[in-house]
């Protein structure tokens, strides 16, 4: 008998020695390791690669943001102040998505199919709010103009990026309302596409938020 709780002290004394050190070793080493070398070496992304203006954070690189007007009385929905850069369309595409964009809450695709009638139906209604926003006196939008992008959220809701075709809609619309030329905002939109990944992988891109910082600069 007394060797028998003799054995299971032992074990259990060995069992907790060898989760105090586990934990020691996982818990607490590895990950001040695994800090302090992002910290070292990749500083910028393990802070969350944020973007500062005028000395202060103001958002990610790698989360996108909604540029609206404040809601007025009676609106559940606000609109899209005009005077900036807008990215991918908001609110998911449709109420009832689960795609929140730029809600931290969660994030996700409409889940819909592409033969799906109501997601058919807020492609549409994008792209018609594309070409009515975007036409300015003297240049009209085409439908056949509006890219991919411009209708059609992306699969997590979160995208920062837009097409380079999709920046160089709107610049007219951003030049009118800013009074700006439009080759002021060109040249911006030109220094701020990001080329393909690694040359070759993805499409060219324009991060929305870097651009109208840039933006806000002129």
């Amino acid at each position: 008998m007394n060797n028998s709780l003799k054995n299971t002290a032992r074990l259990l004394g060995a069992g907790l020695r060898a989760l105090l050190m586990l934990t020691l070793v996982t818990g607490v080493i590895y990950p001040l390791v695994i800090t302090g070398i992002a910290q070292g070496l990749f500083s910028d992304k393990a802070n969350g690669s944020e973007i500062t203006a005028d000395g202060k954070v103001v958002g990610s690189s790698l989360i996108g943001q909604s540029y609206n007007l404040p809601l007025k009385k009676g609106q559940e929905t606000p609109e899209p102040d005009l005077k900036w850069f807008q990215g991918r369309p908001r609110n998911g595409l449709g109420s009832n998505s689960v795609n929140t964009q730029y809600k931290l809450i969660l994030s996700g695709a409409t889940n819909r199919s592409a033969d799906n009638e109501e997601l058919i139906q807020w492609v549409k209604d994008a792209k018609a709010a594309v070409v009515k926003d975007n036409s300015v006196p003297g240049h009209r939008v085409e439908p056949s103009d509006v890219p991919a992008d411009a209708v059609t959220s992306s699969g997590s809701g979160l995208d920062p990026d837009i097409s380079r075709d999709y920046a160089d809609l709107q610049v007219r619309r951003v030049a009118e309302r800013n009074g700006l030329s439009v080759s002021q905002v060109r040249k911006l939109v030109d220094e701020h596409t990001e080329g393909r990944t690694l040359g070759f992988i993805g499409e060219p891109r324009v991060n929305v938020l870097e651009l109208n910082i840039a933006l806000k600069g002129l």
